[in-house]
């Protein structure tokens, strides 16, 4: 892609992406729903080719109707609504900010790969001596998978909890294809192969008609 091409990153959360493609040349938006987030992702530096705005990734800005080359959606940032229509949303609205012939470059998890390797708890310690505890539950029919976190270090403790649809391939490339984008590759999360079975992140790159 182009120096200066015009690309969207959302959710961007801290700005992590969207930074360094501004600093790589290229024209940014970040959005995301967290005010919080959006503070720390400003801290790193605003210019004239880097923008963040507070939205839902539901209803993007009326204003960015084909304003785009890319739209990024990176690192698991998709199948938190409770709804699975809002997920068909999401996906209309990038369809809606890209140009013709603009590319969509999503990143999550695989459903056939999690699934093949579906580990219903563990447990680890980070290098800062804190002790991690996952149980995980997933309804085949809804296609949700629920985590329930445990951490503790030393006398404090912590829990949370959350919720996350799972996609396969075929049905991403469906979704894609109701918003007028054709998945042209895929592959093995950001590994350079193609998308497997077992894979248990994928990347996919979708073309605008």
């Amino acid at each position: 892609m182009p120096v200066g091409a015009r690309i969207l990153d959302v959710p961007c959360g801290q700005g992590r992406h969207a930074h360094l493609l501004a600093e790589a040349g290229y024209d940014v938006d970040g959005l995301d729903y967290s005010e919080e987030l959006l503070a720390v992702a400003r801290k790193r530096g605003l210019g004239p080719n880097l923008r963040y705005t507070r939205g839902d990734m539901r209803k993007l800005p009326a204003r960015w109707t084909r304003r785009f080359d890319a739209v990024l959606n990176l690192f698991t940032s998709f199948g938190f609504f409770a709804h699975p229509a809002d997920d068909g949303r999401v996906i209309r609205e990038f369809s809606r900010v890209l140009r013709p012939g603009g590319a969509l470059i999503w990143h999550g998890g695989s459903r056939d790969g999690v699934m093949a390797g579906f580990l219903e708890s563990d447990w680890w310690t980070s290098r800062n001596e804190t002790l991690f505890a996952q149980e995980r539950e997933f309804d085949p029919l809804s296609g949700v998978l629920t985590v329930h976190s445990t951490w503790r270090r030393g006398a404090r403790k912590g829990t949370r909890e959350h919720r996350l649809r799972l996609y396969t391939a075929t049905r991403l490339s469906e979704l894609c294809a109701d918003a007028g984008l054709v998945v042209e590759e895929a592959y093995d999360g950001f590994n350079d192969r193609p998308l497997r079975r077992t894979s248990s992140e994928m990347l996919l790159v979708a073309r605008k008609e």
